[in-house]
């Protein structure tokens, strides 16, 4: 029988810098993707993304041996694998077609739908205060893909529906922590998703140039890098107190946007994001969930 770590001592200061940290990493990881695109199609970017984060990993199994993977709940690790590497697909679809803070906004919508989530998969009961600002953020949601006018992008439902498939994961990983340690978790996750994802990138390969292959180990490098250090943030605080942190990402994109690609947001999607952040916000912290969190993207 496995059992997880035990929990470590609330630091908020210190939980704060780490989500930080994994926020500016996870943004620079989306800029390497968006790079990476204009060569390579999605499915070799999403495969790289996790068989490389696979690869920084083999160093822990070496370690620990085979007896670190031995696990009583490999369901529950296909469930979030499958959810997780369905939602870095759409992500990084996303990402190639939109401004970056977009993408990476409509990501990190996720806090409004785990509690959709939960309540569909677990039966867990929302606060009734809870429900106002699920609207609250979901309408701000409406503001930035703004149906109906000739800024409204495909792509956009795309990245939300990363959102959603994200959430997914994330509630598949609140089950796993109860009973598995943190890198086995991340571990099975870069195996499912590099085993599904294998396929469909042999099938749309393409050989890419020698600086390509450099931004895919920089994706790979801040996504591996990201991933432990977002983990670390929950181990020292709740959710509900570091998450919100997470948003410095939309931020950091925005400023690699301009920084990169000479594009900034107009005041729709500022106005849009202000709103889905302080509902995403509210809504950690009425959930107040103590869950040790993996982002899939």
């Amino acid at each position: 029988m496995t059992t997880a770590p035990a929990e470590s001592p609330t630091d908020l200061r210190r939980g704060a810098f780490f989500m930080v940290a994994s926020a500016v990493l996870f943004a620079s990881m989306a800029a390497s993707v968006r790079v990476a695109a204009r060569e390579l199609p999605n499915a070799p970017i999403v495969f790289f993304r996790h068989f490389i984060m696979l690869v920084f990993l083999l160093p822990w199994l070496g370690r620990e041996g085979r007896h670190a993977l031995d696990t009583d709940d490999m369901r529950g690790h296909l469930v979030r694998g499958l959810a997780g590497v369905s939602a870095v697909g759409c992500y990084f679809y996303a990402i190639a077609r939109l401004r970056l803070a977009d993408a990476v906004l409509l990501n990190q919508s996720m806090p409004l739908f785990i509690p959709l989530v939960e309540r569909a998969w677990l039966g867990a009961r929302i606060p009734p205060r809870l429900w106002g600002v699920l609207a609250l953020g979901f309408a701000g949601l409406v503001l930035i893909l703004r149906p109906g006018t000739g800024v409204f992008e495909p792509a956009a439902l795309v990245g939300l529906a990363s959102a959603v498939l994200a959430s997914v994961a994330q509630v598949g990983i609140r089950r796993l922590t109860r009973t598995e340690p943190v890198t086995r978790i991340v571990f099975y996750f870069g195996l499912v998703a590099s085993v599904v994802s294998l396929p469909p990138a042999a099938w749309w390969w393409k050989s890419p140039s020698a600086a390509t292959w450099a931004v895919l180990l920089l994706m790979g490098v801040f996504a591996t890098v990201g991933q432990l250090t977002l983990t670390r943030a929950y181990l020292h605080a709740p959710a509900a107190s570091v998450g919100p942190f997470l948003y410095a990402g939309p931020v950091f994109a925005g400023l690699l946007d301009w920084l990169i690609w000479g594009r900034l947001p107009d005041l729709v999607f500022v106005l849009g994001a202000a709103v889905v952040v302080a509902a995403a916000t509210l809504a950690l912290r009425l959930r107040g969930a103590p869950t040790a969190s993996v982002a899939p993207s």
